[in-house]
């Protein structure tokens, strides 16, 4: 079932939810953007998964001529060494982490959340999930980068060191370059995570055999749950 309020969509299961998704969209999109996704992944009956589309605020972006739309941050270059929205990206950590405390009040273990997102959405779910101070589930993060990584090893928490994390990416993709994406996963291992990063011959965009990958992960990070 469908409900959409001003901050977020929800996709509710038929029986009462027993673990979550939290999607975070990409830059000028809003929460509306991954909905169709969830049929393609054809997940099982249980565990009943409750699906959650957070809105970003809206903002102006400095790339974009500082255009307002909806974005986690401020964008104002793209480079793994430019200046970057330190007080954007953790204001929105923070949003991140009153959805996770919401799933948490309706009764889903932590360890029965992911935290997923794309592009600029994807660096939020990184961020906030690496220093996130309960065990999730583990996180997807597509067509993406970790961000503010200066400051990453002394705030992640012990919680998540074995966190699984799946990072996808396009080969070809012009808007977040190949190489920020693997920069980072690089980063990440060399801190000791475990990675599974998957790479498409594709744009900035989400492919098939992505959604195919992406089911298969969210099956073993949200086995079924035995009968009470």
């Amino acid at each position: 079932m469908k409900q959409e309020s001003a901050d977020a969509v929800v996709l509710a299961p038929a029986t009462p939810a027993t673990a979550s998704v939290i999607w975070l969209h990409g830059l000028g999109a809003d929460g509306n953007d991954f909905v169709p996704i969830v049929p393609e992944l054809q997940l099982p009956p249980s565990p009943a998964v409750r699906f959650v589309f957070p809105h970003a605020p809206v903002r102006p972006v400095t790339i974009n001529n500082g255009m307002r739309m909806r974005a986690w941050y401020d964008i104002k270059e793209l480079s793994a060494s430019g200046a970057q929205d330190d007080a954007g990206i953790r204001e929105s950590a923070a949003i991140l982490a009153k959805f996770i405390q919401r799933e948490r009040d309706a009764g889903v273990a932590a360890n029965r959340i992911v935290v997923a997102g794309f592009s600029q959405g994807g660096a939020i779910a990184l961020h906030e999930a690496l220093r996130h101070p309960e065990r999730l589930a583990g996180v997807m993060a597509l067509s993406t980068y970790l961000p503010l990584r200066k400051t990453f090893a002394a705030e992640a928490t012990p919680a998540n060191r074995d966190l699984p994390i799946l990072m996808c990416h396009g080969s070809f993709d012009q808007v977040l370059p190949l190489r920020l994406g693997t920069s980072s996963c690089e980063l990440l291992r060399a801190e000791g995570y475990t990675v599974d990063w998957k790479e498409y011959p594709m744009q900035h965009q989400v492919c098939l055999e992505e959604v195919r990958d992406i089911a298969t992960w969210l099956k073993a990070r949200l086995p079924a749950e035995p009968p009470r």
